[in-house]
């Protein structure tokens, strides 16, 4: 199987024809109520967090969060930047007794500064606008101010995304007939046909149902990790075909959460489009989109108990009115 898109031709002029056409074919505007801030997460609902819970045997919990630290990916795309992290307080303050506390107390404090999205995060629904329009057919400049959003802000996400998570490794399943050792090239395209060629090759366990948080190694992240950052914020990555919006919604899946900066293919499949399944699925079928994601102690545990299901927790930073944020996911087994 190639990295090539299972749709029509990608070339000049395919682009906007194709957008406009998958954005009306897969729309959920609508779907949960006018008022509906949550989109796929509608999905999760009491039964499927009681079914996630009931996958905790080992008890086993894997933190899927990269650091946040200025040794980061970040190298200044889209003004992006690594955190910096400051004290404001600290054990030489103590030492020197410059605090002014009473009867020896001493203490630490600090600050950090960073972009929402610099390392692992969800991109919200106010993130993205399709012509102007924002998730459920709103216009964008009535979402997203100068104050943040006032309608879809990443603070309605903070409880309701916990669920049955499922790992689909496609690096795993792939890169070693490629000759890359578990590992994506950039630039390769996953389509349906590789989510589903992964979910036969993985099992039972790997089946994926409405509700789920779906989440797809690609071992970009591993590249990373052994050869260094250089371009993986921005640059070329293997990711999710365009082609793939069709299966997202079919699936009925709440989020899907991937270890590249982009979650889609880059370069992308058509030479005159930006990041074109965002375009589709945030702000018409209303999908939550992870990024940055650590996925590799996670692959190894599941490949090793050859389960490849668990509980997963991922609740975003309670930023109000933002339109990304962080979180530290955990998966528990």
């Amino acid at each position: 199987m190639s990295g090539t898109p299972s749709g029509p031709s990608t070339g000049s002029g395919r682009a906007e024809d194709a957008i406009v056409e998958a954005a009306e074919k897969y729309r959920n505007w609508g779907r949960w109520g006018e008022d509906d801030v949550l989109g796929t997460v509608n999905f999760i609902d009491e039964a499927k967090r009681r079914e996630a819970a009931a996958l905790v045997t080992r008890g086993v919990s894997i933190s899927l969060s990269q650091s946040f630290d200025m040794d980061g990916p970040q190298n200044g795309w889209r003004r992006r930047t690594n955190p910096v992290h400051t004290m404001l307080d600290s054990g030489t303050d103590a030492a020197f007794g410059v605090q002014g506390f009473p009867h020896g107390f001493g203490g630490a404090d600090d600050v950090i500064a960073m972009p929402l999205q610099c390392s692992t995060q969800w991109d919200g629904l106010g993130h993205i606008f399709d012509r102007t329009m924002a998730w459920n057919g709103r216009p964008c400049q009535e979402v997203v101010t100068g104050e943040g959003d006032r309608v879809t802000g990443m603070e309605n996400m903070a409880a309701p995304v916990v669920s049955r998570g499922v790992l689909l490794d496609v690096g795993r399943a792939l890169g070693d007939g490629l000759g890359t050792d578990g590992e994506l090239p950039d630039g390769f395209a996953i389509t349906e046909e590789h989510l589903e060629a992964t979910i036969a090759a993985q099992g039972a366990s790997a089946a994926v149902g409405s509700g789920d948080i779906v989440l797809v190694r690609t071992g970009r992240l591993a590249r990373a990790k052994r050869d260094g950052w250089g371009a993986y914020a921005g640059g070329p990555a293997p990711g999710l075909s365009f082609w793939t919006a069709g299966w997202l919604h079919r699936t009925e899946v709440a989020a899907v959460a991937t270890d590249t900066w982009g979650f889609e293919v880059r370069p992308n499949e058509f030479p005159d489009a930006f990041q074109p399944l965002h375009q589709v699925v945030i702000p018409n079928m209303g999908l939550l989109i992870g990024e940055l994601w650590d996925l590799d102690e996670l692959a190894e545990d599941c490949a090793t108990d050859g389960r490849w299901d668990f509980l997963l927790t991922a609740a975003p930073l309670k930023v109000t009115g933002a339109v990304g944020a962080p979180l530290n996911p955990i998966a528990l087994k």
